[in-house]
């Protein structure tokens, strides 16, 4: 009771135990920890929420392989760029072919046996590709099972789709299908 009245006229805050997170919290945290990781915003990951209720399978299984097959999130996985905001930006820029043919839309969602490889003139640009593709390649970060990496010619290709073990951070997709159910 003493240390009460000491914390009080002290000006220290009162101690008080955290409130226990509602499941709609633990939904919408689980949503937005996601749209962050993948760097997107409400209405594009409600877009591609939308295309995989539509497709066959496990909506959240079907959310994670789209969200995995987005153009900026494989150049990431590749080892082509640093982190997905890079990639992003790389992109943008329109350093990146797929099937040869160059793409600006970090949002493109790469098929089976596409070829993702960098512009033949951002490979020219030896400052870009010594500091960011060649010092990611050279460490031993393992490329997925589901993609395809040469390392020579700073090429990837796709092997196939991506499947739920493929994806390794700690995601629970199904709070995120519960959380837009209830619209």
């Amino acid at each position: 009771m003493k240390k009460d009245i000491n914390r009080e006229q002290s000006g220290a805050p009162a101690t008080k135990r955290p409130k226990k997170m509602t499941q709609y919290g633990l939904q919408l945290f689980e949503k937005q920890k996601v749209k962050h990781m993948y760097g997107m915003r409400e209405r594009q990951f409600r877009n591609l929420f939308d295309k995989a209720i539509k497709s066959t399978g496990s909506t959240g299984d079907s959310l994670l392989s789209m969200l995995e097959r987005r153009l900026d999130n494989v150049l990431y996985r590749l080892k082509l760029a640093t982190t997905r905001t890079q990639a992003r930006q790389v992109i943008v820029h329109g350093h990146v072919l797929v099937n040869g043919k160059k793409v600006s839309s970090p949002s493109y969602l790469v098929m089976i046996d596409d070829e993702i490889s960098l512009s033949p003139i951002t490979q020219k640009k030896e400052k870009f590709v010594e500091q960011v593709v060649d010092k990611r390649l050279n460490i031993a970060i393992k490329v997925p099972e589901w993609l395809e990496l040469n390392k020579k010619d700073r090429k990837g290709k796709v092997l196939r789709f991506p499947i739920r073990s493929d994806i390794q951070a700690p995601i629970e997709e199904h709070l995120i299908v519960e959380l837009y159910s209830m619209y």
